[in-house]
């Protein structure tokens, strides 16, 4: 099976202006698709909007705007703010607008209803419509749903179901074997409990009124809209022509690739360990290979919401202190269990801490102490030694960090590296060297830390690009010269 990585990131409602959470995810899934493709794998990245969601259509009427116009407008947010985060998607999907991706739903779905897995009926329960989901109001503390911090509405109505509760034994099967893996751990022991009890089958449409007519009807039943999670789950294929004219992407990406992986938030694991596998498994498609799944980024100690009133903006926090402070951030404090909570202190002495006063000044004595011992002459290329050795280490325990989404650990590893060349330049001391005239010697000690600059460069660019290519541009590519220039430590200090 060739190398490739079909990489995707959920796809945000479009209800509102893009968060610091969206920017979580979008910065984590870069990482990945960067690190990738730097160890030579064939990488397609795909994001994009979820714009059929009723609560989209809610927000458009109380602003007095039809939703076609309305979410096409917050989709262009979400869009501008990954261009500013540096992202390097190579697709973006609009579920109302891209012409592949009903198709894709309406072949979808008259393949799960031949294979005998969606029928018709009356249903009453509790519904969060910040969530698009239906609850058991037992399962929520004071009958409010604990993500938006609101009361369930009661809903009564004929829709179509899908025969979720037939898929329970090969879903856990292909969870507990390992042929879907979910990471980390504790999600996918989440998932097994959920499916080691009673799964109800799941409404998969709404009343065409209720949805005011926005969304994609149902084949053969117009009167009936799809739901949104149903619709939006198919992006992931409906991007790759699944469905349409010409399904090439489909079969290369999906079908062949090695690895298909939803990097995804812990709120919305069920629609992707569980409910999106099963439609695949009904519609006879293969599931997805691997979920990562990532904490919350909070402020005030509580999840960011549109609804909660404590979203923070992170265009505004790229224009004050720029892409690299804000993805460095994102990397460096988010854990791979468990939540952080943001402030612009703690981003301020984060970005401070590790890229000005680490790399930064590392960067800048390196070059210093070169080009005083090279006199513009190439460098050669470093013997092997102690510097060498940990800048194997360092790749191989990024590689295996990422792997499993702990982006965290991956950046403590660059962090150790910078520490671990500071510890090597204090304790060869080449600027004694270069004061005694000892030229040769200079150069003996210089060489590997200049090496291992440039692998500092190199494997910084998935978390910081730009930083990394200010880098890579003072320590020069290998065989060539050096370029002081103006000191990098205090283009990288940020002020508050």
């Amino acid at each position: 099976m060739p190398d490739r990585l079909y990489l995707t990131t959920a796809i945000p409602f479009v209800n509102g202006s893009p968060h610091l959470g969206h920017a979580l995810e979008y910065v984590q899934t870069d990482v990945l698709a960067r690190h990738a493709r730097a160890r030579g794998r064939a990488v397609r990245f795909l994001t994009g909007t979820d714009e059929h969601a009723a609560k989209n259509v809610q927000a458009a009427r109380a602003a007095g705007e039809e939703p076609a116009g309305f979410v096409a407008r917050n989709a262009a947010g979400f869009r501008a703010l990954a261009d500013a985060l540096d992202i390097s998607y190579d697709d973006f999907l609009r579920t109302s607008a891209d012409p592949r991706h009903r198709p894709a739903v309406e072949e979808i779905w008259r393949r799960c209803a031949a294979a005998g897995d969606l029928y018709r009926a009356r249903y009453a329960g509790w519904y969060c419509a910040g969530c698009e989901e239906f609850y058991d109001p037992e399962s929520l503390p004071d009958g409010r749903c604990a993500e938006h911090d609101a009361p369930l509405q009661r809903v009564e109505e004929e829709n179509w179901f899908f025969r979720l509760s037939r898929y329970r034994d090969a879903l856990a099967e292909l969870i507990a074997s390992g042929r879907l893996r979910v990471e980390p751990e504790a999600r996918r022991n989440e998932v097994l409990g959920f499916l080691s009890g009673p799964v109800r089958d799941i409404s998969v449409s709404r009343p065409r009124g209720r949805v005011h007519g926005w969304g994609i009807p149902v084949p053969d039943d117009p009167d009936q809209i799809i739901y949104v999670w149903f619709d939006a789950l198919t992006n992931y294929i409906s991007a790759l022509g699944y469905g349409g004219a010409d399904d090439t992407p489909y079969r290369e990406w999906w079908c062949d690739s090695a690895d298909r992986t939803h990097v995804v938030g812990k709120g919305i694991l069920r629609f992707h360990a569980v409910i999106w596998p099963a439609i695949l498994c009904s519609a006879g498609e293969a599931p997805p290979w691997t979920l990562l799944v990532h904490d919350y980024v909070t402020v005030n100690g509580r999840k960011i919401g549109k609804s909660l009133g404590n979203a923070v903006d992170p265009s505004a926090l790229i224009d004050r202190y720029g892409v690299d402070a804000l993805r460095w951030w994102l990397c460096r404090e988010i854990p791979r269990v468990g939540e952080a909570d943001f402030t612009e202190e703690r981003l301020v002495e984060t970005s401070d801490r590790d890229l000005a006063n680490g790399v930064g000044n590392l960067v800048q004595r390196t070059v210093t102490l070169a080009a005083r011992a090279y006199e513009g002459d190439p460098v050669e290329p470093a013997p092997a030694c102690e510097l060498a050795a940990r800048c194997d280490a360092t790749r191989a325990r990024i590689d295996a960090a990422l792997a499993v989404l702990d982006v965290r650990s991956a950046t403590e590893s660059l962090v150790k590296l910078v520490d671990a060349a500071n510890r090597y330049v204090e304790r060869t001391r080449p600027w004694v060297l270069l004061r005694a005239g000892d030229r040769d010697a200079a150069r003996a000690v210089l060489a590997p830390l200049v090496a291992t600059v440039r692998v500092l460069g190199a494997e910084l660019e998935p978390f910081v690009p730009a930083l990394a290519s200010r880098v890579a541009a003072r320590i020069g590519p290998a065989g060539g010269p050096v370029a002081p220039g103006t000191p990098l430590q205090e283009q990288i200090r940020l002020d508050m």
